[in-house]
């Protein structure tokens, strides 16, 4: 868990070592040691055709946030998430409705990143 964890923090969210390490409440040079781990494993999986296997610890899986066209927000639990996403807003029934991503991720991530042409 701690490894998925320092992905997240540095990779998806972008966020300096120095800062995940103190969201992890541990020093940067482990902080390092764990993403390195990480980092090292899921460039195994992928380049060698591994599954990725992510088990440990008492952890809570996030809720989604989504949004209607008319400007509903509602979150929806990680359970729920497993039969679908929601088909119409609780609110007002509409059935336009799209996913709201944490920030940092999306088009603009992906070119501060260099990893989006």
């Amino acid at each position: 868990m701690e490894e998925a964890e320092a992905i997240r923090l540095n990779d998806l969210e972008g966020l300096d070592q120095e800062e995940c390490a103190r969201r992890m409440n541990v020093s940067r040079s482990t902080f390092s040691r764990i993403l390195d781990s990480a980092r090292r494993k899921i460039a195994d999986a992928l380049l060698n055709g591994k599954g990725i296997r992510i088990e440990g610890g008492n952890y809570e899986m996030a809720a989604r946030r989504f949004r209607c066209v008319s400007g509903h927000e509602w979150e929806v639990p990680f359970e729920r998430l497993i039969v679908g996403p929601p088909e119409a807003c609780p609110t007002c029934d509409t059935p336009s409705v799209m996913p709201l991503f944490p920030p940092g991720m999306g088009r603009r991530w992906q070119h501060r990143r260099g990893l989006y042409r």
